[in-house]
């Protein structure tokens, strides 16, 4: 396991584990403040894992070198995708799923979470993880490598619950990208919590309540 990790804890023996990738330029410390508003004292104590996505460069930036889970190609997302800096990131987050379950944290109260890119990442790994993960949680983000994913899915995955959250204003990741990949995602049979909020590339509270009950209740 090679990633730099933030780890927050709401209290001793934790019973879940919640993984959170932050977005393209961002860091982990991005999603402390919005985990500190989540209440989950109903499931136990929770251990929040925030990984820093490596520094590469970002094609689309000009080249520019920033933390980055894989290369943007193109501003469409999806027509040029990097395929290797994917699969990359996808077994370093494959690897602290493992982590976590060798320190006595069941895959079922597991849940990869992530924001644009790092929803992408947790589609990516969620849905090829080889047991069923608590659920995998994806706000404004997309699927990538939608064309392979009904190959490469785990049957372990089909019963994993999926949240996504999309707002009706992004210009960064346009919300038919997103409505696309919940589609995508329902025709091969997964149950998709969608959620659309008047809002840009971002995070709004009402999310954040409704991200919350969803947790509560795949974390019960």
């Amino acid at each position: 396991m090679s990633l730099q990790v933030i780890e927050a804890q709401t209290g001793d023996n934790p019973v879940a584990t919640i993984i959170i990738m932050h977005g393209l330029g961002a860091d982990g410390r991005d999603f402390l403040p919005i985990a500190e508003q989540i209440d989950l004292r109903d499931v136990g104590p929770v251990r929040y894992l925030f990984p820093n996505a490596p520094q590469i460069p970002v094609t689309i930036n000009g080249g520019y070198v920033m933390p980055a889970w894989y290369d943007l190609l193109g501003a469409d997302l999806v027509s040029r995708q990097d395929e290797p800096g994917l699969r990359k990131s996808q077994l370093e987050i494959d690897a602290l799923i493992e982590h976590e379950k060798s320190r006595g944290i069941p895959a079922n109260k597991i849940v990869v979470a992530g924001f644009s890119q790092g929803c992408a990442m947790a589609l990516m790994t969620g849905l090829r993880h080889k047991e069923r993960l608590a659920g995998i949680a994806g706000l404004s983000g997309y699927l990538p490598l939608a064309d392979k994913t009904a190959a490469e899915r785990s049957a372990a995955s089909q019963d994993t619950p999926i949240f996504l959250a999309h707002g009706t204003h992004d210009g960064v990741v346009i919300l038919p990208r997103a409505t696309a990949t919940r589609d995508a995602l329902t025709d091969m049979g997964y149950q998709v919590d969608w959620h659309e909020y008047r809002m840009e590339h971002s995070v709004c509270p009402e999310e954040v309540i409704d991200l919350e009950e969803w947790l509560q209740r795949v974390l019960a």
